[in-house]
């Protein structure tokens, strides 16, 4: 079986005070509605072998939140593996965004399980700007690893 890969956007800004802010999503559906330690993720979504990883990137950004990203240099932050055995490629990119205005793909679901009615749910179901030592304690553990990468980056200049 093939490694099921991903490519996602971690989007940074600087606050008002001038530390870097990162833009993560939160999962939308039943199963993460009462997760939120660990549970938020950067905007992402699989490719196969023979697409470009960075053009999944800003197609999964725009699905997952609504906004497409200006054209513009991503900068690779290597890649994480999650504990699914999923391989994440991650690309950072300064911009902004207001979390209000995230509009989401959707997915559908049978819900309640075995009960033969299909739901509707938005494949996140919000988005918010965090300081990067909370986004290490909201992300995805492996996804962390983005974070750190950002930082070690926008240090050296």
């Amino acid at each position: 079986m093939a490694t099921r890969r991903s490519a996602g956007i971690l989007l940074w800004r600087r606050a008002a005070d001038g530390a870097p802010e990162v833009l993560l999503v939160h999962p939308g559906g039943p199963f993460w509605a009462k997760k939120d330690r660990g549970a938020w993720s950067i905007p992402k979504g699989e490719y196969d072998a023979d697409e470009d990883p960075r053009a999944c990137a800003r197609r999964e950004f725009a699905e997952e939140t609504g906004t497409t990203l200006p054209e513009g240099a991503l900068a690779e932050l290597g890649s994480v593996r999650l504990a699914s055995g999923k391989t994440v490629l991650g690309f950072a990119a300064a911009g902004d965004l207001d979390p209000a205005t995230v509009r989401s793909n959707t997915f559908e679901l049978e819900w309640p399980p075995r009960s033969g009615r299909t739901q509707t749910f938005p494949e996140i179901d919000r988005a918010a700007w965090f300081a990067l030592a909370e986004a290490r304690e909201r992300l995805n553990p492996a996804q962390a690893a983005f974070v750190d990468r950002l930082e070690e980056a926008l240090a050296a200049g």
